[in-house]
């Protein structure tokens, strides 16, 4: 990478983290609020939780077509100045305890629907040879951003409300503007037209890889949603955790799943070893999901599970964009990351919405029998893939 790509892709990698942080610090408080806010039901929570995806699935494309008639950065300008709108709303509503206008301003939030216009840019800005290391960076930094929200936002919540949280969000979207036009290039005008000349119909062998990796980010944001429209709930009812103290299990376990990581990480880059160690990330998505299912509510099992947890979660969070970035034909890559997005917002939407539901009618564990059956359907999806490779023959 060059000096300038470097620091465009850190910069980019900048942006999704204040904006995801800003999402994610939400998730784990905001099902304790199913007891406080006025004609509040799990399914409304969980609603709450996944309609900002609905509305970011729903817009990624026009603002994806926007951002080619009219430029990169200001499309993305216009999607963060949403995006603090939609904060403040919430913030409005959650202050007088209204679960309909937490709601609406969710919605808000996501209708700046500028992932993919943002990985667009990342794609304008670095040469085809280097994009792979740009969405690596930019798929950490989104893994990053979720495990400093754990912690970050039980924190805040317990001091300054759920209000605050959603200040603190909206105030991440300006500061996420100012490094944006601070920081970021304006890409040259034949940047968006650079690989024309490299189009490619993709493959049988690329369409089904990237839709094989297109279900996985929607398994699993769907997985994250729906875990956390019930996790808050276990805390705070069965193990009596005060909001203030959810950071004493999130934190460490958070700390040691990085740690966790370490050896995930290492194994992947191994030759022959990526298939396998993608296909143990999942699978300590399964184990986690079994183990808050049928562990009793003590700060050790619960504490063991929420790690196993992390690890997949991050170790996946981090590793897809790059696979996806990867398989694309070089000159499909902007779609590919852009249905990427779409997916992504999608899971949450679906796993707000079905954890709600189940919440309502199975119970709060039940939730997590649900989410191990849907990433056990994952899994079996990912080994059958590398079945599908070793009995494939080499080509000449």
């Amino acid at each position: 990478m060059t000096r300038t790509e470097l620091r465009t892709a850190l910069a980019l990698a900048a942006v999704f983290f204040m904006r995801m942080l800003g999402l994610f610090m939400v998730v784990p408080v905001l099902g304790r609020y199913v007891r406080e806010f006025e004609g509040a039901t799990p399914q409304l929570i969980g609603l709450a939780l996944g309609v900002y995806g609905l509305t970011q699935a729903s817009l990624q494309i026009p603002f994806g077509l926007w951002s080619d008639r009219i430029g990169r950065k200001p499309v993305i300008t216009a999607g963060l100045l949403v995006f603090v709108v939609g904060s403040a709303l919430a913030a409005l509503a959650a202050a007088s305890s209204q679960i309909w206008g937490v709601i609406a301003g969710r919605a808000v939030q996501g209708a700046g629907a500028v992932s993919g216009a943002t990985l667009a840019l990342a794609a304008d800005l670095t040469r085809p040879e280097q994009r792979t290391k740009t969405m690596a960076v930019i798929g950490i930094c989104i893994g990053l951003a979720f495990s400093v929200a754990f912690v970050l936002g039980p924190v805040l919540d317990a001091r300054v409300g759920l209000a605050g949280v959603f200040i603190a969000s909206g105030t991440l979207g300006l500061a996420a503007l100012g490094l944006l036009w601070a920081l970021v290039p304006d890409p040259s005008p034949q940047a968006a037209s650079s690989d024309a000349g490299t189009a490619a119909v993709p493959s049988a062998d690329s369409r089904s890889e990237l839709l094989r990796l297109q279900l996985g980010v929607l398994c699993l944001h769907m997985s994250l949603t729906a875990s956390f429209v019930s996790i808050p709930v276990v805390l705070s009812e069965e193990l009596a955790l005060p909001v203030a103290q959810d950071w004493q299990i999130y934190l460490p376990a958070l700390l040691r799943s990085m740690l966790g990581m370490g050896p995930l990480i290492g194994l992947a880059r191994r030759p022959g070893w990526g298939e396998r160690v993608f296909s143990a990330a999942i699978l300590c998505l399964v184990l986690a999901e079994l183990l808050l299912w049928q562990v009793p509510a003590r700060l050790l099992p619960l504490g063991c599970a929420l790690t196993l947890f992390f690890v997949g979660f991050n170790f996946l969070e981090a590793s897809l964009p790059s696979r996806i970035s990867r398989a694309a034909p070089v000159a499909r890559k902007g779609a590919a990351l852009g249905t990427y997005s779409s997916g992504q917002f999608i899971g949450m939407f679906l796993g707000g919405a079905l954890g709600g539901l189940v919440a309502t009618h199975a119970g709060s564990r039940g939730v997590f029998a649900a989410v191990a059956l849907l990433c056990t359907g994952w899994l079996m999806l990912s080994l059958r893939r590398r079945a599908d490779d070793l009995t494939t023959p080499a080509k000449a």
